[in-house]
């Protein structure tokens, strides 16, 4: 279903606002008349069993094609405007607010006068704009519905879907206090994997720093998807504690403690060296817990008695 527009005497202009496509059209078409004969084939033939046993099958067959007829109808209709409902679904937040904005003037406006009106217009509009809190929080509403609407363009633009060109279901999204999480419903076509290769392009799509998918649930649907889009870092960011106030410093006592020199350097000199028999003998002793019994010291040699002809 698209919208065009057509030049004064040059023919049709390249412009065309899309609503559904042309695809998404044929396909429901064609699913809805397979929806319509299957229907009406099961129930006429349920309608068909029951009666025969309350009338003649003649006049059984006769009350079982209207009832099979008005079955198939419904689900064929159901089915043709699946794709309408699913727009207005995406559209629903939109189209409550703009309703109840309309008729909520309108009530008001003829149920008190002018200057009453304005009066309590004003707090309404203008308590969400002085007061942060309340202002964030309108503002991550906003960013909500903008984030489904981005989302829904990431899948029509440039993620691949099945090939009778139905989206993925939108289901809901609320604020986090590093953007919004969206929950996501998939069609045959897409998988996670798949999503998370394009997280780059989505994240850019949906004007946020990084977008994050996954499973939505551990109930093993791996249909059913969670993305989290982060907008800003809330490790990094400044938050004020109010311990330090509480502390009493002036009454608290310190410890005192003597400064000591730390050395600065080693002086090899002054270090005693030892013969290698004492540190074999040291080795020993701290291995086996005592002193072994025939660790003697080396005689020392002397040199007057050396005879070099032995």
């Amino acid at each position: 279903m698209s919208k065009s527009t057509r030049g004064f005497g040059f023919g049709r202009r390249p412009g065309t606002v899309t609503v559904i496509e042309q695809k998404v059209l044929r396909s429901s078409a064609r699913n809805a008349r397979m929806a319509f004969i299957i229907t009406a084939l099961i129930v006429g033939i349920l309608a068909l069993t029951v009666a025969s046993d309350r009338m003649h099958p003649i006049l059984a067959g006769l009350l079982a094609l209207p009832i099979a007829f008005v079955a198939g109808l419904f689900i064929w209709t159901l089915v043709r405007i699946w794709p309408v409902l699913r727009m207005l679904w995406w559209w629903t937040p939109e189209i409550g607010a703009a309703m109840a904005l309309v008729y909520g003037w309108i009530a008001l406006a003829n149920a008190t006068s002018t200057l009453v009106t304005f009066a309590v217009l004003v707090p309404l509009v203008g308590i969400p704009a002085v007061v942060p809190v309340i202002r964030r929080r309108v503002i991550a509403l906003v960013w909500c519905f903008i984030v489904r609407h981005r989302l829904r363009v990431c899948f029509s633009q440039f993620i691949i879907a099945n090939k009778s060109g139905s989206l993925p279901l939108i289901l809901w999204a609320r604020p986090t206090p590093v953007g919004e999480r969206v929950w996501v419903y998939l069609r045959p076509g897409l998988s996670l994997k798949k999503l998370q290769d394009r997280l780059d392009e989505i994240a850019v799509t949906c004007h946020a720093d990084s977008a994050l998918v996954e499973l939505a649930s551990n109930s093993g649907k791996a249909a059913y998807l969670r993305f989290d889009i982060k907008r800003r870092e809330v490790l990094t960011a400044k938050v004020s504690s109010p311990l330090p106030d509480v502390i009493d410093i002036d009454g608290m006592p310190f410890a005192y403690t003597p400064p000591t020199d730390v050395p600065a350097a080693l002086d090899l000199p002054d270090v005693p060296a030892e013969s290698p028999v004492a540190t074999a003998a040291k080795s020993a002793t701290s291995t086996n817990g005592k002193k072994p019994a025939n660790a003697k010291p080396a005689p020392a040699a002397d040199t007057n008695d050396f005879d070099p002809w032995d």
